[in-house]
């Protein structure tokens, strides 16, 4: 994998690095109703979670619990399910959006790039000839949409990189041609 670093320029400055294009391709749009999925599903757990909490401390039983150590705490209870849910429920749809604005991912004849991130960008620069295994996988969510997400291990010690979001008949592709690619280069290496 490669990244990017700052040079030192013969004046004695630093130099910026180079500005990456963006990699050409888009993941699915379905990959945004995958992303709503999950969050729907992990923000519905906390708030959940929150409201079993609120009742807890409120006391369902009739033994109201914190009543003397936070007071006040015990009043306003109630507020941390709707605050947990609403913020649950902004996430759930800003958050995909977001992510199939940025998520972008490219394969050329020896290198896979991709780009992720929210707030902190990263691009990941995979050369082919490092690659030791391309991997499928499909959740279960993922095989409802007809999505699939490829991983792609090498011997780096930063682990593998994955695209995520790809339609089925995409990633069977890609993965096989990335592995076929990637033992070509390591034979010619030999």
């Amino acid at each position: 994998m490669t990244t990017v670093r700052r040079t030192q320029e013969p004046g004695g400055g630093t130099s910026h690095p180079p500005r990456l294009r963006p990699p050409a391709h888009r993941v699915a749009r379905r990959a945004i109703a995958q992303w709503a999925i999950e969050s729907a599903l992990l923000w519905g757990l906390a708030s959940g979670l929150a409201w079993g909490a609120a009742a807890w401390v409120d006391g369902w039983d009739g033994a109201r619990r914190w009543d003397g150590l936070l007071g006040w705490l015990g009043q306003r209870v109630w507020w941390l399910p709707v605050v947990v849910a609403a913020v649950g429920a902004v996430m759930t749809v800003l958050a995909p959006v977001w992510r199939y604005r940025v998520h972008r991912w490219e394969v050329s004849a020896d290198v896979v790039y991709t780009r992720t991130g929210w707030f902190n960008r990263e691009w990941l620069l995979v050369p082919v000839s490092r690659i030791q295994t391309v991997d499928t996988e499909q959740g279960w969510i993922e095989r409802m949409l007809g999505l699939a997400t490829i991983e792609i291990n090498t011997a780096s010690h930063a682990g593998s990189s994955e695209v995520a979001g790809l339609p089925v008949d995409v990633a069977a592709r890609l993965a096989e041609r990335l592995a076929h690619r990637a033992h070509d280069l390591r034979d010619d290496a030999t």
